[in-house]
């Protein structure tokens, strides 16, 4: 066969292996789940573990990095994050996004807590009759939904803390640095946070977050995890109460933006709102 005569067989034979190939790849789940976990549909479990219904289930052999396994399933740390503050401001840098804010503020040194709360610590405040009872989903790891901001302004003071301020949130999503998200400027992909679960693009079918801190590539540069997605949280604002950070249920990746905000009354409570608490410096 001369080499002109099988040139649009090569050609033609290189093109389909080529659309093959691209099916394949666009045919492939998004990447979810860290090291140490595995993907089952929306969630990331545990190795070892299975998903029954919505809920991991069985003793992991392993978690992500920032948990333990447990006989309750994978658990974040309970650990607290220090913060040495410093200035907050809108810097006049997204050009795609005006909703970013002018003022400056100064913040004070704060700790906050690594991790989003999760059922197991809210649960233990209810046994304490310090806090009222709340929904849970059964998964002791999985961020506390459901709670209005009153809710958990009580937990983090029974903790010792409180509810973050705006500038405190603010802070240590963006840094003085100003970053886009709490990891950096560049977009959310589907390992760095927890979002489009419901419906696309990262996953579809979840009914609710991920356990607290299964996406470690998402931390701040001190460690701080799940600022972005998962689920919203209640911080104080100066008029009252805003939700921060955008959630699981989130389709875009402005609702996961460090200065994104949206107001939310008081006693408000949803399947995509949790919270963290913040505390006064430690003393060094």
């Amino acid at each position: 066969m001369k080499i002109s005569a099988a040139l649009p067989w090569l050609l033609g034979s290189v093109l389909g292996l080529g659309l093959i190939w691209r099916g394949v790849l666009e045919a492939r789940p998004p990447e979810v789940c860290p090291e140490g976990m595995q993907q089952h549909g929306a969630r990331c479990c545990g190795q070892g573990q299975t998903l029954e219904g919505d809920r991991c289930q069985g003793l992991p052999t392993r978690c992500a990095v920032s948990q333990r396994t447990s006989p309750k399933g994978c658990v974040p740390l309970d650990e607290r994050v220090p913060l040495l503050g410093g200035r907050v401001e809108g810097l006049p840098t997204d050009w795609d996004d005006t909703s970013r804010r002018s003022a400056t503020q100064e913040v004070l040194a704060f700790d906050m807590d690594r991790h989003e709360v999760v059922e197991a610590a809210y649960q233990e405040c209810v046994a304490s009759q310090a806090c009222a009872a709340a929904p849970a989903r059964g998964e002791a790891g999985r961020p506390q939904t459901n709670i209005t901001a009153t809710e958990a302004a009580t937990y983090c003071a029974w903790r010792g803390g409180a509810l973050p301020t705006s500038a405190e949130f603010t802070f240590a999503a963006m840094g003085r640095q100003g970053r886009r998200y709490p990891w950096g400027d560049s977009g959310a992909v589907c390992r760095q946070a927890a979002h489009g679960l419901a419906t696309g693009p990262c996953a579809e079918g979840a009914t609710g977050p991920q356990l607290a801190g299964s996406h470690p590539s998402g931390a701040t540069p001190e460690g701080i995890l799940d600022l972005a997605g998962n689920v919203e949280e209640w911080v104080r604002s100066d008029n009252g109460y805003e939700a921060r950070g955008g959630s699981w249920n989130d389709m875009g990746v402005t609702a996961l933006r460090t200065f994104n905000a949206r107001p939310t009354p008081a006693e408000g409570s949803s399947a995509v709102l949790g919270f963290r608490c913040v505390y006064a410096a430690a003393v060094k």
